[in-house]
């Protein structure tokens, strides 16, 4: 492929298996995103366990974030990615089968957070191999493609799962789920990814710790070396995102920005099965319909940032958002609650795109993936914590309540990026050394 901006991605056979196989890994993740929590409802019939797991899944995502980046800046990305929807297979194909058999409630705290963390590893690897695929004018245009894959997936995906849970019950739509992670590992077989260069490690004191160590079996260092690799890497992320003045602001931002988002979707199924009586059908019709908004904000990304510039961009996205969450508390009607979700996708993922892109845009190749972790461990922290805050709220004080109050907060955080170097319009042009 030309480096040229202009060159159109569909030339890459490379981008074009990788996007196949990331659509399948998004179909399945589609399938998970609306069978698990219909199998606790089913199980318990509560929100707040639908919300302890989702609040576990986030927690392991959090744990993973400290040695992912490591794992992708050290390992052969394409191998990682192959293994991580491998171990994805193995462990819905488990919840399948014993749910078919006899369900389990506590198989879900087990298996879903292990899930969630090859999926976050997946994910920091996946942000990775993009610019290793395609030109550097062409990253925010091929992350549009790519989110583009994941809105179609997820259209048909949480319609399919909908509809076989209510048909045959929400484990077959968990064996479907598993069954894509395979085809997606299958597919990634077939492309060849650029290695990563790393660069030279400085002679700091943690490698001459190294140095000086005793060794182990085989000459090998012992496993503290290792941890203090692992701790010295995930700060290396750590460290970049706090000298560059943009991602600083976003990491803090986005903190607060998770703690109220990430339990929205168990409150949107729960708001429609509790308080509107509808079927898990339904459910999957709202759902899919919603994530049309996802395909919208792919296709319209690219023109909106170059337009709005990032900070408008990701400002008035968030902003958006906010409107949106506080109007899903405000209406009765399934068809409302349809069009809210589906503003709300377009905007946190114009938002989302936007800030993957600039990452990719400012961070150095042998830094993207512990950048990557990094961003992803911080941001996240509070999400966990939130969904479980989010589902007890509505379970005591109503889902109107909540939507509005935490649709009124999200609003007040975007407006607060008005004073941060978030609003400029080209920061990857920033000329601030960053190292």
């Amino acid at each position: 492929m030309s480096n040229g901006g202009g060159v159109s991605l569909w030339r890459s056979r490379n981008f074009q298996i990788f996007l196949a196989g990331q659509t399948l890994s998004a179909l399945g993740d589609s399938f998970s995103f609306v069978a698990i929590p219909l199998l606790v409802l089913q199980a318990t019939g509560s929100v707040v366990q639908m919300g302890v797991v989702t609040a576990l899944v986030g927690a392991s995502s959090v744990v993973t974030g400290i040695f992912a980046g490591y794992i992708a800046d050290h390992a052969d990305r394409r191998r990682l990615l192959i293994a991580c929807d491998v171990a994805r297979f193995v462990l819905y194909g488990l919840v399948a089968v014993v749910w078919l058999v006899s369900p389990q409630i506590w198989l879900l705290y087990v298996v879903v957070p292990l899930a969630g963390a090859f999926a976050q590893q997946f994910q920091v690897t996946y942000v990775t191999v993009v610019p290793a695929l395609v030109p550097a004018g062409q990253i925010t245009r091929a992350n549009g493609h790519l989110y583009s894959s994941y809105a179609v997936a997820s259209v048909a995906g949480p319609m399919l799962a909908g509809l076989l849970s209510a048909a045959f019950g929400p484990a077959w739509a968990v064996a479907i789920d598993a069954t894509t992670f395979a085809a997606s590992a299958a597919g990634l077989v077939l492309i060849r990814i650029r290695p990563t260069t790393l660069a030279p490690a400085a002679p700091d004191a943690a490698t001459a710790d190294a140095a000086e160590a005793p060794t182990g079996q085989g000459g090998a260092p012992p496993a503290v070396t290792g941890r203090r690799a692992l701790v010295r890497d995930f700060l290396a992320g750590v460290t970049f995102l706090w000298r560059h003045p943009v991602l600083r602001s976003l990491t803090v931002l986005l903190s607060l920005l998770l703690f109220i988002t990430t339990g929205l979707t168990d409150l949107i199924i729960y708001y429609l099965k509790h308080d509107l009586g509808r079927s898990d059908g339904v459910v999957g019709y709202v759902l899919a319909a919603a994530t049309l908004g996802s395909l919208l904000a792919a296709s319209t990304v690219a023109p909106v940032r170059d337009r709005l510039g990032f900070g408008g961009c990701w400002i008035g996205s968030w902003a958006l958002c906010g409107v949106t969450i506080a109007g899903l508390g405000l209406t009765r009607s399934v068809i409302v609650v349809g069009v809210l979700a589906t503003v709300q996708l377009v905007a946190t993922g114009w938002a989302g795109i936007a800030s993957m892109s600039l990452r990719q845009e400012v961070t150095p190749d042998h830094l993207l993936g512990r950048v990557t972790s990094a961003f992803w461990t911080l941001h996240n922290s509070l999400g966990p914590i939130g969904a479980a805050a989010l589902t007890a709220a509505a379970a005591r004080y109503g889902v109107m309540a909540t939507c509005v109050v935490g649709g009124t907060a999200c609003v007040a955080i975007a407006l607060a990026a008005l004073a941060t170097p978030i609003r400029q319009r080209r920061p990857e042009r920033l000329e601030e050394a960053v190292s």
